[in-house]
């Protein structure tokens, strides 16, 4: 074939990071066929769904089958009652959101990798280390991207401070996914004003606001002048466990605009365009989830896996290793020993504790030395990692 390829593919890693990490368990799962293999790699959940939710489904699943209710296409943006659902939600922590800046999607990372869809060749700031769909789809689209370095020095959470004044589109990510830091409102501020002053689009991921504890911001439109100056990317999965019904949503507050345009327009024309809507039986489950009971009933969850993180800090705490993380996140951010570099202590692990982890480095430069660590597990399985790791470390 003689046809044209987009050669910004030949830019990224071979493999995305999670993909790399279930070849490299699955050799070593085909060779030792026999062990007990406990993931702490990928955030994937592993409690049920609150029957709040799946009740919610099955109902919504009967409608499908009577003609009276059934239901076609699903609107593009959301069903009303889920974008009321979300701006309720919001409400509830003193957040105000109109229906019209809210849209519905297929959960974060879709909207994270879509979202550069509707921008030009802007200077892409992106925090490291962070979550690569915000690295990979800029790479996939010829951006020219610079990083915003977190270490130990800062917190793992990067700051404005000699930035130029030149308008960029910047990633940040809070709590942060892998390093579990999250800002201050002082600090977002910071980053609010500067944005502003600079004519800068901030998009915030916020997929791990319904695990923060004590004062921190839940969103960045609490902020004065956010509506001003930044997008909010959220998502189900962690909140309400929906890493397998897919659903989740981004807000563009209808003051944003560029060039005489409204981004929130730009969003909703790529949407009707190229997104058809999440299904209605997923819809009416993030209802349910999003509503007073079903948040209760999600915290539950949430509070349980608090309740490994807490174990996983306990123990790296006792072994005098330095981590950030599991308190207002799902995640442990450890350093690793000296004589290790993050690939390396991974297959460590894996090899000698049969415990699945993420090394730092896939989120990014700053992320090598370290691992990521998830406490999604059950809590017996951490209990045992523990031990294993008791026996290594």
């Amino acid at each position: 074939m003689k046809i044209k390829i987009n050669q910004n593919f030949s830019k990224l890693n071979k493999n995305y990071l999670f993909s790399e990490i279930n070849m490299r368990v699955k050799k070593f799962q085909a060779e030792n066929p026999d062990v007990k293999i406990i993931r702490l790699g990928i955030g994937d959940v592993t409690l049920p769904i609150p029957e709040l939710v799946t009740s919610a489904i099955k109902k919504a699943a009967d409608e499908m089958g009577d003609i009276k209710t059934f239901r076609g296409y699903p609107p593009e943006y959301g069903y009303e009652f889920t974008k009321d659902s979300v701006r309720l939600y919001y409400e509830r922590k003193n957040i105000k959101v109109n229906n019209d800046d809210i849209f519905i999607s297929d959960g974060a990372k879709s909207d994270l990798g879509n979202i550069v869809d509707i921008f030009d060749n802007n200077e892409i700031y992106i925090t490291n280390p962070v979550y690569p769909v915000y690295i990979d789809s800029n790479t996939m689209s010829g951006r020219n991207i610079h990083f915003l370095n977190g270490s130990r020095e800062n917190d793992f959470k990067p700051m404005p401070t000699g930035l130029d004044m030149e308008p960029k589109i910047i990633y940040l990510c809070s709590p942060n996914n892998p390093t579990g830091s999250l800002y201050s409102y002082d600090e977002l501020k910071n980053w609010v004003n500067y944005a502003k002053d600079s004519g800068s689009l901030i998009i915030y991921d916020n997929a791990y606001e319904a695990f923060i504890s004590g004062n921190y911001p839940h969103s960045i439109f609490e902020i004065e002048g956010g509506r001003e100056c930044a997008i909010e990317v959220s998502s189900l999965s962690k909140m309400a466990g929906f890493t397998g019904l897919r659903c989740g949503y981004t807000i563009i507050p209808r003051e944003l605009s560029a060039a005489g345009v409204l981004i929130n327009d730009l969003w909703r024309r790529r949407q009707a365009t190229k997104f058809n809507g999440v299904s209605y039986p997923i819809q009416r489950a993030a209802e349910a989830a999003l509503s007073i009971e079903g948040e209760k009933e999600c915290q539950k969850a949430i509070q349980y896996y608090k309740k490994n993180a807490k174990l996983l800090a306990d123990f790296f705490k006792s072994k005098d290793i330095y981590y950030t993380g599991g308190e207002s996140s799902p995640y442990l951010w450890i350093k690793c020993p000296k004589k290790y570099n993050s690939w390396e202590f991974f297959d460590y692990i894996l090899k000698n504790a049969y415990i699945v982890t993420t090394p730092g480095v896939g989120f990014g430069t700053m992320g090598e030395g370290y691992l990521r660590l998830t406490a999604f597990n059950t809590y017996e399985n951490t209990l045992e990692a523990i031990e294993r790791l008791k026996k290594i470390i």
